[in-house]
Parts: structure tokens; sequence; C-alpha cells
């Protein structure tokens, strides 16, 4: 049987579909396609990059690659093991680069896909397991949700015990968040302003899987638009309307950029050195990409918004965190730029 008639039988076999819910959240995950075979989960595709983490902190032998490009930096810290799989392309969302035939060619047991789940996403996700016969799971990727999101994917791919230590691990920084939201000290919350692009002007929206590190650890992010979330542009008139108290950037060049620019320095974040540029080795520590990763991210933020920096006690929660989660030690120039993050590159 040639290819194009694989793919045509199992566009036509019919599909077992079942749903995992959350008492307060509603579904945690949807499940397309044949149902758990009897051995365990031994070869996993990350649709995705927040799914591809979450299979590397929990077992990373069992990934077929990585589903987007890691920065050299990033692959450097990473295990040999997974520092060598290949970039297979990601499946999910915009800019999808894996076709169903070289998906079968790669022979997974299972299709794990986690971040935002909508009616888009489920559809593409039923259309996938129909045309490959690949079970495909879809999981809501949001940050509150860790705890919950590790325990589903460890039993899935066989490693309860593994994932449970996450799991603790999660709820802890979770409850802490919690804590520091309800501090009376604290008074109105700051205001935020996420820096995602070159010019400074691509952000992620308020309410969006994007800007969910910034709120949960108490702050509020200026980038509302009432008819839209995800990922936007703003305009410059806006944002010095808003003046946020602080901003964040992923990208050192901007920093740079915004600190010699007439029009950012009125800023009050800017002038009030209060620009902060967010680790992102190896994975991103407040978002690119929006998976478990951001807990780490979210720890290191409630110490910045309590204090104005991280605190000695953040280095011990980075290395811990590091060992824990990614298995692998943090470097001493890392913990350095986290401390000093404000000054930027």
């Amino acid at each position: 049987m040639n290819r194009r008639r694989l793919l045509q039988s199992f566009a036509l076999a019919p599909l077992a579909w079942s749903t995992r819910a959350l008492a307060s959240t509603g579904e945690l995950f949807s499940a397309f396609g044949p149902g758990p075979g009897r051995e365990p989960t031994q070869r996993v595709y990350a649709a995705g990059p927040p799914a591809s983490i979450l299979v590397y902190c929990l077992a990373p032998e069992k990934m077929l690659g990585w589903p987007y490009q890691l920065s050299p930096a990033a692959l450097a810290m990473l295990p040999a093991a997974q520092r060598n799989l290949p970039m297979v392309g990601r499946l999910s969302g915009r800019g999808s680069t894996m076709g169903r035939e070289r998906l079968i060619a790669m022979r997974p047991d299972l299709i794990l896909d986690v971040g935002t789940v909508n009616d888009n996403y489920l559809g593409a996700a039923e259309q996938v397991a129909a045309q490959t016969g690949i079970r495909y799971i879809l999981m809501a990727g949001d940050l509150k949700d860790s705890p919950e999101q590790l325990r589903a994917a460890g039993e899935m791919l066989g490693v309860q015990a593994r994932a449970e230590l996450l799991a603790i691990r999660a709820q802890s920084i979770l409850d802490k968040a919690a804590q520091a939201r309800g501090r009376s000290g604290r008074g109105t919350p700051p205001s935020v302003y996420l820096a995602r692009s070159a010019d400074g002007l691509e952000t992620g929206l308020a309410g969006s899987i994007h800007d969910q590190a910034f709120t949960m650890a108490g702050a509020r992010n200026v980038a509302y638009t009432p008819a839209s979330t995800g990922v936007g542009r703003v305009s410059m008139e806006q944002l010095l309307a808003w003046d946020p108290d602080y901003i964040f950037t992923q990208t050192p060049a901007f920093v740079q950029h915004a600190r010699r620019s007439p029009l950012w320095r009125q800023l009050r974040a800017v002038k009030e050195q209060r620009l902060v540029l967010t680790p992102m080795l190896p994975f991103g520590w407040v978002d690119v990409p929006p998976g478990i990763n951001r807990l780490l991210g979210l720890n290191w933020l409630i110490d910045i918004f309590d204090t104005g920096r991280p605190s000695a006690q953040t280095d011990d929660f980075i290395v811990d965190f590091f060992r824990v989660f990614y298995r692998i030690d943090a470097p001493a120039d890392l913990l350095a730029s986290a401390r000093n993050a404000q000054h930027g590159p």
C-alpha cells in the first residue's frame, strides 16, 4: 500500500474521542484517534514548543525532535541526547511545517499539543488523527493548570512518579504566587508591558496565554484590547498613554534601542530603570514558549514585584528548578543575568 492509499484508509477509520475535565476550568485535554495501546508510549511527537518542553521535563528520551529551532546557547545547556535531536518542525498553530506523510513516516505513538484550545485547534487535531491514525492529545496550556498538565502527561507517557514530583513543585510555585497576590502590603498591582519584537511594539495582550506569568505574579498588563487576545501590535502613542511601571523584553537589542530612543525614554519604566530583560535560557522564563517553563519566570517575577529586584533566595530557586525540571546545572553567568536583568546587556 503506498502512502496516498495509507492516508486514505486512515481517513475512513473510526475515531475514538475522549476528554478529561478539570472541575475548576473545564476540559484539560481532548483525545482523538485510537485509544492508548497496551505498551507504554515510547515515541512522542510534540506538535508545538510548549508540548516539547512538557515532554522534555517528563520523559526526554521519548522525544522524536524539537518542533522549533532552539538557539545555540540553549542547545549547549541541554544533555547530549536532547541537544542532538533534529528540528522536526511544528504541526500546531501558524507556520506549520509538518506534512501528514512525513508525520506518519516518523512513527510516533502519540502526538501531544499543549496551548490554546478552541474550535479551530480541536478541528485540526481531529482531522490529523483521522488522516494519520495516530492518537492526538490536545491539552489546555494555562499556567495555573501546570500541576494537572504534568500529571496527565505523565500518565500518558508512563512516568507517573516523575510527573508527581514536578506537579508538587509546580503547585508550590503557584501557591507562592497566590500568597504574593494576596499580601495587603503590595498595594496597587504594578502595571507591565511585554515588548516582544525588535521595535518593542508587538506584545502579548491582556487575557492571553502570553501574559499569564505577569498577571499570576500580581501585575496588570496594560495592553488590553476588548476585541482580541493573543499577540498584537500597538502604537507608540498608545504605549505612552499607558506609561507602564515595568517594561519587560526578551530581546537584548531592544534594551539598547529603548535607552537611546527619545520616544522610549519618555516612559517611566525606561527613565527609572524598570526596563527588564527576561532570561531566555534554555527556554523563555515568562513566554516563548508559553509552557511550564513559565513557572521559573513566575517565581522570578514575584521577587521583582515585591522588592524591585530578585533576591539571594532566587538564585537557590533557579538552581533547584534547573536540576529538578531540566536535569541540568544553571550556569553562573545565567544566575548573574537574572539578578541584574534591569541593567540589561
